[in-house]
């Protein structure tokens, strides 16, 4: 009876050694350290370059240090103040010409061929911009962590578009479907703004938000953890980077090469890893 038991140990240890390991992340490049607090990367196909957001201070100090910088897909710096004018610049969303970028309370827009801040939009008793994402009609939505809201900007117009959630921070337009990150959870936004909750028990700094395939998506949590989330709820851990207190910010995805780009927050560099 013994040896069954054993047996059967043995085999659900292997089965849980098999699930956890359907998906995982291989590390291709690492950039250096010269990027400043970096919180967003995101990966522009046309241009064939990274974007990121440098904070270069506190998360949410409003002291003018913030920027805007440039990294190549082979893990080399370009630019690290390509744009500078922001305080502590967070999500980034690309639309046509214009890169749209969450700071604090405003989106500031940079025209991407001229490489300079054109415009900001003001968010009135905004307090902690955090996300951000635009539709195919370049309407923008930006998640404020700190007043626990979602805001839609269109033709320059602010609303509260959702309000009274725990604590939200990614948010992706998937096709015609908002998708957003709260609290630990992921949650796709209804026609009639209810909430559909699609996944949970992930740690309460849920942060970036990317799609992956079908029902897939990759989530991380600024803790440190990195998640690949499927159709029907069940979560994978990719990676944890917990012990090496290295931060997983708001990654970028290459969905053609499925190559994934994790800020590091606080140790100052932009991580790539492939997903297999």
């Amino acid at each position: 009876m013994k040896k069954i038991a054993i047996a059967v140990s043995i085999l659900m240890g292997a089965g849980t050694v098999a699930f956890s390991q359907e998906h995982q992340l291989v590390k291709k490049w690492e950039t250096d350290t010269l990027l400043k607090v970096p919180e967003s990367a995101l990966y522009d196909a046309e241009n064939k370059i990274i974007y990121v957001t440098n904070i270069d201070g506190q998360p949410w100090e409003k002291d003018n240090k913030g920027s805007v910088g440039k990294v190549g897909l082979d893990g080399k710096i370009i630019t690290v103040d390509w744009v500078s004018g922001f305080n502590a610049p967070k999500g980034m969303g690309l639309y046509k010409n214009n890169l749209y970028v969450a700071d604090v309370d405003k989106v500031g827009v940079i025209d991407i061929k001229k490489g300079v801040l054109t415009q900001t939009i003001p968010v009135t008793g905004a307090e902690g911009l955090n996300d951000l994402t635009v539709d195919k009609k370049g309407v923008i939505y930006v998640s404020d962590s700190k007043t626990k809201k979602i805001h839609r900007i269109e033709n320059g117009q602010v609303t509260t578009w959702l309000e009274n959630l725990k604590g939200p921070n990614g948010v992706l337009i998937d096709g015609d479907n908002l998708y957003i990150l709260d609290a630990g959870g992921l949650y796709k936004v209804e026609k009639d703004k209810a909430l559909t909750k699609l996944a949970d028990g992930m740690e309460a700094s849920t942060d970036g938000l990317e799609h992956v395939t079908g029902k897939d998506y990759i989530v991380s949590c600024w803790i440190g953890t990195v998640y690949y989330v499927k159709g029907d709820g069940t979560k994978q851990l990719l990676l944890d980077t917990r012990e090496q207190k290295s931060n997983t910010a708001d990654i970028g995805y290459d969905a053609k090469n499925r190559i994934v780009y994790v800020p590091t927050f606080f140790k100052n560099k932009i991580v790539a890893y492939e997903l297999k």
